[in-house]
């Protein structure tokens, strides 16, 4: 991967990962709904799963510099 493609990827990646993470978290701790309509529970997992899947491929674009 290119160098400059790869930070930039990897800073968009890393960036919404870490927003979506905290935003989640701060959710569940004022026990507010992180999806209007759907589970609580169901909702905050996926919203993890996909901030650590964001976070990960941050991860990888940064080492492949």
């Amino acid at each position: 991967m290119e160098r400059g493609p790869a930070i930039f990827a990897g800073l968009v990646f890393a960036l919404f990962g870490a927003a979506l993470l905290m935003w989640t978290v701060v959710r569940v701790r004022q026990h507010r709904p992180v999806a209007e309509g759907v589970s609580p529970v169901a909702s905050a997992t996926l919203a993890g799963v996909v901030s650590a899947i964001a976070l990960i491929f941050g991860t990888w674009c940064f080492t492949r510099l």
